[in-house]
This record gives C-alpha cells, sequence and structure tokens, in this order.
C-alpha cells in the first residue's frame, strides 16, 4: 500500500522560521540544537524552516553540517572577515550574516563601517554576493542617529534586523516602536527580519507577565502599513490579540514576507503548534507535531 504524502506547505510560509535554539531563552546545548534541527529538517513541515542560526565562535564546532546557516557576528565590524574564512575552510553553507550596531554615539558612522567591512568580504571571495546581511539597529524609538543608520543599510542593500523580545520586561518593544520600525524598513523598501519574543502567532501576556508581540501580528501590521494604513491603525492591529479579529489571511501573509522576511525562534513547535491550531497549515501529515 502506498505511503500518503503530506500536502505542500503554502508557499506564503517558507522559511518563515530561522531556528535559534541556542540563544536565550532556550538555550539548548549547540550538539543538542543541530541534532534536532536534523529532525525539524527531515519533517513534513521542513519548508517552515529558514536557517540554523549561531554564533561566529561556534562555527569550528559545527564542522560538516549541512544546513544553511546564519551567523550571528560577536566582534563588530572588525570580525565579519574572520567567521566568513572559517566557515568556508570547514565547507559550512552561510547564508545569512548578523551584525548588531554597536556604537550608540554614532550609529550611521557604525552602519558605514559594517557596510565597508560586508564589501570587503564579498571583494575578498569570501560573503558570496547571495548571502544576506542583516544589520540589527538599536531597541529605542528612531532618533536622527538610528534613521541615518537605517538610511546607510538601505543605501549598501542590506537589511535591518528587529529585536522584537528577549529575556527581561523592557526589552519587549512597545507597539509604538514597533510599528515605527516597521514604517523605517518600508520607507527605505527594506526588507527586515525579527528575532527574540515572538513565541507565538498571536500576541499575549506570558506566564512571566510579558507582553508579548505574536508574529501573525507583525506579517499583518507590516503588510497593512506597506498598504497605506495609519500609524494608529498598525499599532492597533499589532496589539490584536484575538486571532479571528486579527482575520488573517493567507495572501496578506504572503506580500507581507517580501518585507518581513523571517524570525529568529528558540522553538520550532510553538509557532508550528500555532499555524495548526489557526487551520492555516495543512493537517492532513502523515506525523503529528512534536
Amino acid at each position: 500500500m502506498p505511503v500518503s504524502q503530506p500536502a505542500p506547505l503554502p508557499p506564503a510560509w517558507s522559511g518563515l522560521l530561522d531556528d535559534a535554539a541556542i540563544f536565550p531563552p532556550g538555550d539548548v546545548p549547540l550538539h543538542d540544537a543541530t541534532a534536532a534541527h536534523g529532525e525539524h529538517r527531515r519533517a513534513w513541515y521542513a519548508d517552515l524552516l529558514g536557517s540554523f542560526v549561531l554564533r561566529d565562535t561556534d562555527l569550528p564546532l559545527v564542522r560538516g553540517l549541512p544546513h544553511p546557516l546564519s551567523v550571528v557576528v560577536a566582534g563588530g565590524a572588525g570580525q565579519v572577515a574572520g567567521p566568513l574564512g572559517i566557515a568556508a575552510r570547514l565547507g559550512l553553507s552561510v547564508t545569512g550574516l548578523e551584525i548588531a550596531l554597536r556604537d550608540p554615539d554614532d550609529l550611521a558612522g557604525n552602519a558605514r563601517r559594517v557596510v565597508a567591512a560586508v564589501d570587503h568580504a564579498r571583494g575578498e571571495g569570501l560573503l558570496a554576493d547571495d548571502v544576506t546581511v542583516f544589520v540589527e539597529l538599536p531597541q529605542v524609538d528612531p532618533s536622527y542617529g538610528w534613521e541615518a543608520a537605517a538610511d546607510e543599510v538601505a543605501a549598501a542593500e542590506l537589511r535591518i534586523k528587529l529585536r522584537t523580545g528577549g529575556v527581561e520586561a523592557h526589552l519587549f518593544p512597545t507597539s509604538a516602536t514597533l510599528a515605527a520600525w516597521i514604517d523605517a524598513a518600508l520607507d527605505r523598501e527594506v526588507p527586515f527580519k525579527c528575532t527574540a519574543g515572538l513565541h507565538h502567532a498571536v500576541r499575549h501576556t506570558s506566564a512571566e507577565g510579558f507582553e508579548q508581540h505574536g508574529f501573525l501580528n507583525v506579517l499583518l501590521a507590516t503588510v497593512r502599513a506597506f498598504d497605506g494604513a495609519s500609524r494608529d491603525d498598525t499599532v492597533a492591529t499589532l496589539e490584536e490579540r484575538d486571532a479571528t479579529r486579527l482575520g488573517v489571511s493567507l495572501e496578506e501573509v504572503a506580500r507581507a514576507r517580501r518585507w518581513f522576511t523571517s524570525f529568529g525562534t528558540c522553538s520550532v513547535d510553538e509557532p508550528l503548534a500555532d499555524l495548526l491550531s489557526l487551520d492555516l497549515l495543512p493537517h492532513d501529515s502523515t506525523e503529528p507535531p512534536r
């Protein structure tokens, strides 16, 4: 008797989840995280996965790992080339590079240094043209310096990384701040990814009392802002806690993905479970979610 095959996932969800299991609050040991990532890659929902996210200092520990990697540069612009050289020698597939701006007094200058380091790495053949580079902007309301740094990222055709949570309540941006970040990215026509805090599909209060954004809220806020929604309407979409009132449309999600490309999550299982519970993924798989 032939084995039934799971229905393919809608393209709107492809590559949405970057597996950041080794980062807080997950803090999964690297070996366990890479093993679990391999299991996810073999599962019926594998299309949901983007890259495996790791620190540049972890590269020597994953020699031969066949999966696409996003490398978080820990040492600033001056440390871009070294880890890429290590990855090349180890035969690793780097598809993303993520680097945070670290000079709050000169964010634009810091962004220019990152751009120069990326250009140098590309010129040396260490960074392929198709590797996506995300520049993480600070978790503050957009100021002149923040906006100027975003301009530098846009001019270099790099992408923006937004931190949407953390292990303390103050690390979760308000809806107004997040709406301003989304508008800034859209104004510059710069795609962005998010990281941290998007554990579930819809906005909620966590057991710790943290006000956590939902990844569906962010997707829909992005596409609606792109379509001309006011800042107040974007904030309202970010703050909606009822998935029914949120009005999730696969067509809107697909269009949002042009701009909100993915998010790093320390748990693949939680977003997967939410998408299934909201009937947004096919149910006829041969394997239940873990």
